[in-house]
């Protein structure tokens, strides 16, 4: 009689503990930001590629020529949009010298945002895939883009849910936010 051995995929709370703790200490950084905890990038690549368009960025802030910024992550074999992060800039051109608000104030706003994107996990969809991020600028139509700028379509969602989270101003700008995502209901009632 011949015995079957059957090799089973283990692991025990302390095993799994290890590695989503090494897999933060590795990938992110805590910092307090906003008055918040938050996790931040360790990896080169993409804090070098975010200190260039916050600096770009900035620069079209400051000139009162950027409208939107739009953080899309899409499906790294596909390209299928999969969420698409909207901030509206709205610039008030009567106030762009002095603001007449709290920092406090201020932040208390920021904070408020970035609770509710913290929270956003459970009503987004798990993103269960390998998946990349494009951030897309829309400006003035006389703003000459970077060189290592490209133009790009606008990347919607088809038929997409959609969820508008606070927004924040500091009386020169202020920043509405929306996050649209792929509507999951609809490949259920296909089937």
């Amino acid at each position: 009689m011949a015995s079957k051995t059957v090799a089973k995929d283990i692991i025990t709370l302390r095993g799994s503990a290890a590695i989503v703790s090494e897999f933060f200490e590795e990938s992110f950084g805590k910092v307090k930001k906003y008055g918040l905890p938050l996790l931040l990038t360790q990896d080169e690549g993409v804090k070098s590629f975010i200190a260039n368009l916050t600096a770009q960025l900035s620069e079209w802030l400051e000139a009162g020529k950027l409208q939107r910024i739009v953080l899309v992550i899409m499906s790294k074999s596909t390209n299928e949009v999969l969420e698409r992060w909207n901030f509206s800039i709205e610039t008030d051109n009567e106030v762009v010298e002095t603001g007449e608000k709290s920092d406090k104030e201020i932040m208390r706003e920021i904070q408020a945002i970035m609770r509710q994107i913290a929270s956003s996990i459970t009503y987004l969809p798990c993103l269960d895939e390998p998946c990349v991020f494009d951030v897309l600028a829309y400006t003035d139509k006389d703003v000459a883009a970077p060189l290592t700028w490209i133009e790009s379509d606008p990347k919607l969602i088809s038929n997409p849910q959609m969820v508008k989270l606070h927004s924040f101003d500091t009386k020169i700008h202020k920043v509405n936010t929306l996050v649209s995502y792929k509507n999951d209901d609809e490949e259920l009632d296909e089937q």
